[in-house]
């Protein structure tokens, strides 16, 4: 059995396709068929069910399909251990995020101690940080809600309230907080269903006998702070996407605790670097420092 074949095996196992896997793979149709037919006569059981070109795991594929991907895992975690110890200065980190506000400053402080590092960020939904976790494809992530796994290691590292967004000359800004009731009547900009934040508050002003009118619904909450200060609505914002030099005004919430937890999660079984140690040291730290701050 070959290195080749398990990860030609992976990739028609997830696309359950010879031509789009071949396409993916960079590959002939032909060498990749055949490349499947000898990993098949070497384990000697049929692995998929064909029909034409199009391929699906039977019960054989799916039970190899498990050993393979931990097999390969395997591999390319020793291979990174490798590349650190011989080279602990350069290196590259795997970053998911579902809560970017607080990104940039995480990263400028790690940019400062570790130059030489590479990072990839992705904006994620929590189903696909949870793929991403399960199949150790990144080092960390910062997620709200925190999320739960077999295999993901998951620390909160702060709690934040959730604030009242609204732009200067807006009837509650002279207000330093506000009751929901008061809120009912408002037009709101937003994310869209499915993050956190939404559905939290969403749930909050149910229970408080009324849901909230939006006019704006998007998948950047980094835009709602522009929206807010054009006086397209008012929002709802985790305190640290604040910025002090917009023109806005941010209210608590009376008679309710909004707040969010931020955890950052990681793969138990995946090897972590020198430079992913001191950039969860670095998120800790930011984290503790904010903390502080709102004592």
């Amino acid at each position: 059995m070959e290195l080749l074949q398990l990860k030609y095996f992976l990739e028609v196992a997830r696309l359950e396709h010879v031509t789009e896997a071949a396409r993916s793979l960079h590959v002939t149709q032909s060498s990749l068929s055949k490349t499947i037919q000898r990993l098949e006569e070497d384990l000697g059981v049929p692995l998929f069910d064909r029909t034409g070109r199009k391929l699906r795991l039977n019960e054989f594929g799916r039970k190899f399909l498990i050993r393979a991907e931990r097999a390969l895992f395997e591999l390319e975690q020793g291979k990174k251990e490798i590349s650190d110890l011989s080279g602990p200065e350069y290196g590259s980190l795997e970053l998911a995020v579902t809560t970017a506000s607080m990104l940039p400053h995480i990263l400028r402080e790690f940019r400062q101690k570790r130059p030489f590092i590479q990072f990839h960020v992705q904006m994620l939904s929590t189903q696909e940080m949870v793929t991403l976790l399960q199949r150790g494809d990144v080092d960390f992530c910062l997620s709200s809600p925190p999320i739960q796994g077999e295999d993901i290691e998951c620390q909160i590292v702060y709690t934040e309230p959730i604030l009242v967004a609204v732009p200067k000359g807006h009837r509650l800004a002279d207000r330093s907080s506000v009751t929901l009731a008061e809120l009912k009547d408002e037009w709101f900009v937003g994310v869209k269903k499915g993050y956190r934040t939404r559905d939290l508050v969403d749930s909050v002003c149910e229970s408080a006998g009324f849901a909230l009118k939006y006019v704006y619904e998007g998948n950047e909450p980094t835009r709602l702070s522009a929206l807010v200060e054009a006086g397209i609505g008012i929002a709802f914002m985790p305190s640290t996407a604040m910025n002090p030099r917009e023109p806005i005004r941010y209210l608590q919430v009376e008679e309710h605790e909004l707040v969010r937890e931020i955890a950052l999660l990681w793969n138990r079984n995946r090897y972590i670097s020198r430079a992913a140690l001191e950039f969860r040291e670095v998120v800790m730290e930011y984290f503790e420092a904010i903390s502080k701050q709102t004592i």
